[in-house]
């Protein structure tokens, strides 16, 4: 390894672009196809060759004039789509200056001829020696939606990188985000429970506290009960993640962008439809899963029974209730999680990215659970509403309301207050549900054999 470090930082000497000895490292791990520690000259050959290929598609993407070459114009507009901002004169950094320099050789200039333009030869030049493209790596390493479970499953998916899809990368990553999301719920379930039940029955005339609700649901059915509606929760992970994920993909072509990346608009556009999507088809569970949480011991023998009593008393009809409020909670919460999640991550790559668009575990742990806590404070009445109407009939003498009239009758005897009724337990839930989720998805990753740069 050492040998062939040497003989690439002689040639990166001479090289339009000099090259760190982790971007040499990089380059023997990419091009090292029999996994022998060395880089032999065919493998070098096989390594430009495949390079070049894809800088070429890189290069033809920020191409939107298709005039061969790229302007600062082009640069702010490629970055504006990925919702990545940035004014002409950093542009024009980009541009004129990309390394800053090193130690052992000269400072470097993609732009050679001084005309404010790169062509594919000066493109090609600079970056056929670094292994790492900024775009890719942004995609890489702030995954969010995949890894962070907070209990709702309402954002918009995470991008994969063409690399990723190619080698199979992807259906891991919703595998180990899968399994993260079953033991992050199961962990934060009695939280969960408690505050479906303080939307449902908390009120003025009966003030239900942190503390209250928990020693009331232990004397009710004990500890184990604290866990109920926790087996539906996990059990619609599957289905609802490989719906989303399949129904994202048809939007994504549905939005008529021929991108590898969408803008943030396509992307909330396909995201939010393909939510609507996995909702609509999954969500008879969701209504299970809130009358198995508010069941009194003995009320149902299991999930089975549950839904066997729900169609036999109520019909086909009570498995869609409160589905309006949900299908419209659907906008809001993943609009406000994508839109403070770009904007803290685009901060960040601002600010802080010099070497490498990787936030590390704090920040990224930092930027889901706030967007996520945002999303969920904007949706958090329409959440109400629907998991009201998912109980009506668990409420013995409660009458048949509507979204409307439900908004009404909470606005008029308990205030605006009252529509934010379990926001509390759904909060303390946040930071140890993404925590938890985080560590268990790294963890999993590992397991499946998904491979981190």
């Amino acid at each position: 390894m050492a040998r062939n470090q040497n003989s690439l930082q002689q040639l990166a000497f001479c090289s339009p672009s000099p090259l760190t000895p982790l971007a040499l490292g990089k380059i023997v791990q990419a091009g090292d196809k029999d996994l022998d520690g060395q880089l032999d000259f065919e493998e070098f050959v096989h390594y430009l060759q495949d390079h070049e290929k894809k800088l070429r598609l890189v290069f033809k993407s920020l191409d939107k004039k298709n005039d061969g070459r790229i302007d600062a114009q082009e640069i702010m507009q490629s970055l504006r789509d990925l919702g990545v901002k940035i004014s002409e004169q950093q542009a024009e950094k980009i541009l004129k200056r990309i390394r800053t320099g090193h130690f052992w050789g000269p400072v470097t200039y993609m732009d050679k001829n001084g005309t404010m333009t790169i062509d594919w030869n000066e493109w090609r030049d600079y970056h056929l020696l670094h292994p790492v493209e900024n775009i890719p790596e942004i995609i890489l390493y702030w995954k969010h939606s995949t890894i962070f479970d907070v209990g709702e499953n309402l954002t918009v998916p995470d991008e994969f990188t063409v690399e990723e899809r190619q080698t199979g990368m992807w259906w891991r990553h919703l595998v180990a985000g899968g399994g993260a999301g079953a033991v992050s719920r199961t962990c934060t379930a009695p939280l969960d429970r408690l505050k479906v039940l303080m939307q449902v029955h908390a009120s003025r005339s009966n003030n239900m506290c942190i503390i209250g609700g928990f020693t009331q649901m232990i004397r009710e059915g004990g500890a184990k009960s604290l866990w109920r509606g926790n087996g539906i929760n996990v059990l619609k992970i599957a289905p609802e993640s490989a719906i989303k994920f399949m129904a994202y993909e048809q939007m994504k072509r549905l939005v008529g962008s021929d991108q590898e990346t969408l803008r943030i608009h396509e992307r909330l556009v396909a995201g939010s439809l393909a939510g609507a999507i996995a909702q609509s088809s999954i969500y008879p569970m969701e209504v299970l899963k809130t009358r198995m949480a508010l069941r009194k011991t003995g009320q149902y023998s299991g999930m089975l029974d549950c839904a066997k009593r729900i169609l036999a008393k109520e019909g086909v009809a009570a498995f869609y209730k409160g589905y309006i409020p949900n299908m419209l909670g659907i906008i809001p919460y993943a609009g406000i999680d994508l839109a403070v999640y770009e904007t803290l991550k685009n901060t960040w790559l601002q600010r802080y990215a010099v070497n490498s668009a990787d936030p590390g575990v704090f920040v990224l742990l930092a930027c889901g659970t706030i967007s996520s806590t945002c999303g969920q404070l904007a949706s958090y009445p329409l959440a109400l509403v629907r998991t009201r109407m998912q109980a009506q009939a668990s409420i013995e003498g409660a009458p048949e309301v509507t979204m409307s009239s439900l908004f009404k009758q909470i606005l008029r005897t308990e205030g605006a207050f009252g529509l934010y009724r379990g926001l509390a337990p759904n909060f303390m839930k946040v930071i140890p549900a993404v925590s938890i989720s985080y560590v268990v998805y790294e963890n999993l990753k590992i397991t499946l054999g998904v491979q981190s740069r």
